[in-house]
């Protein structure tokens, strides 16, 4: 039997895919170690599905990493992750410029400690030049804190300026995002079974395509990405047309 990679139409890929990375404490769980466990092993499939989507020719992959919500878990958990980020991002730089991939980030990244922070703006400055993928990062991330963010910020505007209510559209609101410079995707994944978006651009994944898989995110290998480009693939997109 063939390869997903061999199936999928290099013709008729998805621009942007978006993937919510689930089921790494589970996942460590059903194996007798801690949820610090699950993320280190999770950071094997980040760079499994990094690779896949540039091998394949996809332009945009945006990973939920760290959600505005998370900052509630348990501290320690929240302090090896912040650790696990850092040394992620400072042994990976250089395989990114390797492979012409461009780092980007979304989020309220002014709450990530000090050092995260420096590190990723140092690797997102040192991978600005590359034209391959762009690898965009969702750190300190919500979608209704997004939204909030945004309205804020064109309030201050209105505030002074001439524009008015009657002249805000959709286009003009979306350039207020922190997505401003990234297409909508038209691919979202979640793994690990569960079925709900948990806060991740509500704005942007309009008129995306689902995908679920049970499988959890330390496992998520190269042909279960192909394989969810293969189900994308075969869905008409009418965009409520």
């Amino acid at each position: 039997m063939s390869s997903y990679k061999e199936q999928v139409d290099k013709s008729k890929l998805p621009t942007h895919v978006a993937i919510i990375m689930d089921g790494n404490g589970r996942w460590a769980k059903e194996r007798g170690y801690n949820r610090i466990f699950g993320h280190q092993n999770g950071v094997t499939a980040v760079r499994q599905v990094t690779e896949a989507a540039a091998e394949i020719g996809i332009k945009y992959l945006t990973l939920y990493a760290f959600s505005t919500e998370n900052w509630e878990r348990p501290q320690s958990e929240v302090d090896a992750l912040m650790e696990l980020l850092i040394e992620t991002i400072e042994k990976e730089t250089s395989t990114l410029n390797k492979n012409n991939v461009r780092l980007l980030a979304i989020g309220d990244l002014k709450r990530l400690p000090v050092k995260l922070e420096e590190k990723l703006l140092r690797c997102i400055d040192s991978t600005s030049s590359n034209t391959g993928l762009s690898l965009v990062l969702a750190l300190s991330y919500s979608a209704r804190w997004e939204i909030l963010n945004a309205v804020k910020n064109m309030a201050k505007e209105i505030e002074s300026t001439h524009i008015t209510a009657d002249s805000i559209t959709e286009e003009n609101f979306s350039n207020y995002l922190t997505t401003k410079t990234i297409p909508d995707p038209d691919l979202l994944i979640r793994t690990s079974g569960e079925l709900r978006i948990s806060n991740f651009l509500l704005w942007q994944l309009a008129y995306s395509e689902l995908y679920f898989t049970k499988t959890h995110w330390p496992e998520f290998s190269k042909e279960c990405f192909y394989e969810a480009l293969c189900n994308f693939q075969q869905r008409e997109r009418r965009f409520g047309k």
